[in-house]
């Protein structure tokens, strides 16, 4: 079970990262940067559940905002900047926040050893869900998240999500 467990939760966070560019990708932007905030948010969110002990929801939250504020200072410098260069600014971005959550090592004792990240060996020893199950609103939000993004899908694919696509075309304004 542990391992099916470990195979959705990989699916999701690759599933949030594509769609994370697919929306970057659909404005005409060329930005690489999502990956290293998305990485501030988990790391954090992953600290405050797992060392700290709070719960899921809060510590989602409190990720989301770190990384909405880290996104927003370096976001107001970049708005000049377009095309190859808002790629390597945005790149080299996230290749500082990768290489610092490479080199991150801060460790603390919980209840079942050593939990907390581990430089290059990642974030271990979390067992939130085994050891916690989930909540009726955790299970809401998973199930209504799922049927948002069917719904999104099947709206994007009918002829009036092409014109709503395609009302976003440079020089196209209804």
């Amino acid at each position: 079970m542990d391992f099916y467990l470990g195979l959705a939760q990989v699916i999701g966070i690759h599933s949030l990262l594509g769609l994370s560019a697919w929306c970057v990708l659909h404005t005409g932007q060329v930005s690489l940067a999502q990956g290293g905030f998305f990485a501030i948010g988990a790391y954090l969110a992953g600290m405050l559940t797992s060392m700290f002990q709070w719960p899921l929801g809060y510590a989602l939250a409190t990720g989301a905002v770190s990384a909405c504020a880290v996104a927003i200072a370096i976001g107001f410098p970049a708005l000049r900047i377009k095309g190859l260069m808002l790629v390597v600014a945005t790149t080299a971005f996230a290749e500082i926040i990768r290489l610092f959550f490479f080199n991150f090592k801060w460790r603390v004792a919980g209840p079942e050893g050593l939990v907390g990240p581990d430089g290059s060996l990642g974030f271990g020893g979390i067992r939130y869900f085994p050891a916690n199950g989930w909540s009726s609103f955790e299970l809401n939000a998973l199930i209504w998240s799922l049927v948002a993004m069917v719904m999104d899908l099947g709206r994007t694919r009918q002829p009036l999500g092409n014109d709503y696509r395609g009302n976003f075309r440079p020089g196209i304004f209804a």
